[in-house]
Protein backbone atom coordinates (compact mmCIF):
# COMPACT_ATOMS: atom_id res chain seq x y z
CA UNK A 1 0.00 0.00 0.00
CA UNK A 2 1.76 3.13 -1.23
CA UNK A 3 -0.20 6.31 -0.45
CA UNK A 4 0.92 9.92 -0.43
CA UNK A 5 1.83 10.94 3.13
CA UNK A 6 -0.62 13.86 3.04
CA UNK A 7 -3.53 11.44 2.55
CA UNK A 8 -2.59 9.56 5.74
CA UNK A 9 -2.84 10.56 9.37
CA UNK A 10 0.84 11.53 9.18
CA UNK A 11 -0.44 14.77 7.69
CA UNK A 12 -0.97 15.78 11.34
CA UNK A 13 2.60 14.88 12.38
CA UNK A 14 3.52 18.59 12.36
CA UNK A 15 1.73 18.71 15.72
CA UNK A 16 4.37 16.34 17.15
CA UNK A 17 7.02 18.89 16.17
CA UNK A 18 5.05 21.77 17.74
CA UNK A 19 4.66 19.86 21.02
CA UNK A 20 8.37 19.00 21.03
CA UNK A 21 9.43 22.60 20.39
CA UNK A 22 7.14 23.98 23.12
CA UNK A 23 8.04 21.24 25.60
CA UNK A 24 11.80 21.14 25.11
CA UNK A 25 12.03 24.94 24.78
CA UNK A 26 10.13 25.53 28.03
CA UNK A 27 12.23 22.91 29.85
CA UNK A 28 15.43 24.54 28.58
CA UNK A 29 14.25 27.89 29.97
CA UNK A 30 13.54 26.25 33.33
CA UNK A 31 16.99 24.62 33.41
CA UNK A 32 18.66 27.92 32.51
CA UNK A 33 16.76 30.21 34.91
CA UNK A 34 15.71 28.06 37.90
CA UNK A 35 17.43 26.19 40.68
CA UNK A 36 16.06 22.79 41.64
CA UNK A 37 12.88 23.21 43.77
CA UNK A 38 12.81 26.96 43.16
CA UNK A 39 9.24 28.22 42.87
CA UNK A 40 8.05 31.50 41.38
CA UNK A 41 4.41 32.51 41.93
CA UNK A 42 2.82 33.90 38.75
CA UNK A 43 -0.85 34.27 39.62
CA UNK A 44 -2.95 32.95 42.49
CA UNK A 45 -3.05 29.14 42.40
CA UNK A 46 -0.24 28.88 39.82
CA UNK A 47 3.56 28.73 40.19
CA UNK A 48 6.48 27.83 38.02
CA UNK A 49 8.45 25.38 40.15
CA UNK A 50 11.41 23.34 38.94
CA UNK A 51 11.19 19.67 39.90
CA UNK A 52 12.86 16.50 38.64
CA UNK A 53 10.71 13.41 38.17
CA UNK A 54 12.57 10.09 38.12
CA UNK A 55 9.34 8.13 37.65
CA UNK A 56 6.20 8.40 35.56
CA UNK A 57 2.95 10.27 36.18
CA UNK A 58 2.60 11.39 39.81
CA UNK A 59 6.22 10.21 40.34
CA UNK A 60 5.11 6.58 39.99
CA UNK A 61 8.15 4.32 40.64
CA UNK A 62 10.41 7.36 41.24
CA UNK A 63 11.90 5.73 44.36
CA UNK A 64 13.30 2.68 42.52
CA UNK A 65 16.95 1.94 41.70
CA UNK A 66 17.07 3.50 38.22
CA UNK A 67 15.66 0.68 36.09
CA UNK A 68 12.45 2.69 35.68
CA UNK A 69 14.30 5.23 33.52
CA UNK A 70 14.91 2.61 30.85
CA UNK A 71 11.53 0.98 31.30
CA UNK A 72 9.67 4.26 30.73
CA UNK A 73 12.00 5.11 27.84
CA UNK A 74 11.14 1.77 26.20
CA UNK A 75 7.42 2.38 26.81
CA UNK A 76 7.69 5.84 25.20
CA UNK A 77 9.47 4.42 22.16
CA UNK A 78 6.92 1.61 21.81
CA UNK A 79 3.91 3.90 22.13
CA UNK A 80 5.42 6.40 19.68
CA UNK A 81 6.05 3.69 17.08
CA UNK A 82 2.60 2.13 17.46
CA UNK A 83 0.77 5.48 17.26
CA UNK A 84 2.88 6.65 14.30
CA UNK A 85 2.01 3.43 12.43
CA UNK A 86 -1.65 3.94 13.34
CA UNK A 87 -1.45 7.50 11.96
CA UNK A 88 0.09 6.19 8.74
CA UNK A 89 -2.65 3.61 8.34
CA UNK A 90 -5.36 6.15 9.14
CA UNK A 91 -6.95 8.58 6.72
CA UNK A 92 -5.98 12.24 7.08
CA UNK A 93 -9.73 12.92 7.35
CA UNK A 94 -9.82 11.30 10.81
CA UNK A 95 -8.72 14.57 12.35
CA UNK A 96 -9.61 13.98 15.99
CA UNK A 97 -7.85 10.63 16.36
CA UNK A 98 -4.79 11.77 14.41
CA UNK A 99 -4.50 14.97 16.45
CA UNK A 100 -4.83 12.88 19.62
CA UNK A 101 -2.12 10.46 18.49
CA UNK A 102 0.18 13.33 17.48
CA UNK A 103 -0.23 14.99 20.89
CA UNK A 104 0.57 11.72 22.67
CA UNK A 105 3.61 11.02 20.46
CA UNK A 106 4.92 14.57 20.92
CA UNK A 107 4.53 14.34 24.69
CA UNK A 108 6.07 10.88 24.86
CA UNK A 109 9.07 12.01 22.80
CA UNK A 110 9.51 15.16 24.89
CA UNK A 111 9.68 13.18 28.12
CA UNK A 112 11.80 10.49 26.42
CA UNK A 113 14.36 13.16 25.52
CA UNK A 114 14.53 14.21 29.18
CA UNK A 115 14.99 10.63 30.38
CA UNK A 116 17.76 9.90 27.89
CA UNK A 117 19.63 13.21 28.24
CA UNK A 118 19.08 14.12 31.90
CA UNK A 119 18.04 10.84 33.54
CA UNK A 120 14.81 12.44 34.79
CA UNK A 121 11.84 14.39 33.46
CA UNK A 122 11.82 18.16 34.03
CA UNK A 123 8.53 19.34 35.53
CA UNK A 124 7.67 22.96 36.26
CA UNK A 125 3.92 23.66 36.13
CA UNK A 126 2.49 23.82 39.66
CA UNK A 127 -1.20 24.35 40.42
CA UNK A 128 -2.34 24.60 44.03
CA UNK A 129 -5.20 25.54 46.33
CA UNK A 130 -4.13 26.48 49.85
CA UNK A 131 -1.55 23.90 50.92
CA UNK A 132 -2.75 21.30 48.39
CA UNK A 133 -0.61 21.06 45.23
CA UNK A 134 -1.43 19.09 42.12
CA UNK A 135 1.69 17.07 41.15
CA UNK A 136 4.05 19.27 39.15
CA UNK A 137 3.95 18.55 35.41
CA UNK A 138 5.15 19.89 32.04
CA UNK A 139 3.91 20.61 28.51
CA UNK A 140 4.61 17.03 27.37
CA UNK A 141 2.39 15.73 30.17
CA UNK A 142 -0.37 18.14 29.13
CA UNK A 143 -0.12 16.98 25.51
CA UNK A 144 -0.34 13.32 26.57
CA UNK A 145 -3.37 13.98 28.79
CA UNK A 146 -5.17 16.06 26.16
CA UNK A 147 -4.40 13.41 23.53
CA UNK A 148 -5.71 10.63 25.78
CA UNK A 149 -8.87 12.63 26.48
CA UNK A 150 -9.38 13.13 22.74
CA UNK A 151 -9.01 9.38 22.16
CA UNK A 152 -11.75 8.77 24.74
CA UNK A 153 -13.98 11.47 23.26
CA UNK A 154 -13.42 10.11 19.75
CA UNK A 155 -14.37 6.63 20.91
CA UNK A 156 -17.83 7.91 21.87
CA UNK A 157 -18.33 9.43 18.42
CA UNK A 158 -17.05 6.39 16.56
CA UNK A 159 -19.42 4.17 18.56
CA UNK A 160 -22.33 6.42 17.52
CA UNK A 161 -21.26 6.19 13.86
CA UNK A 162 -21.03 2.37 14.05
CA UNK A 163 -24.49 2.19 15.62
CA UNK A 164 -25.97 4.49 12.95
CA UNK A 165 -24.29 2.58 10.11
CA UNK A 166 -25.40 -0.78 11.54
CA UNK A 167 -29.04 0.32 11.83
Amino acid sequence: MNRPICSTGLRWFWLVVVVLILDLGSKQLVLKHFHLYESVPLIPYFNLAYAQNLGAAFSFLADKDGWQRWFFALVAVGISIVLTVMMYRSSAKKKLSNIAYALIVGGALGNLFDRLVHGFVIDFIDFYVGDWHWPTFNIADMAICIGAALVIIESFFSQDEKTINAG
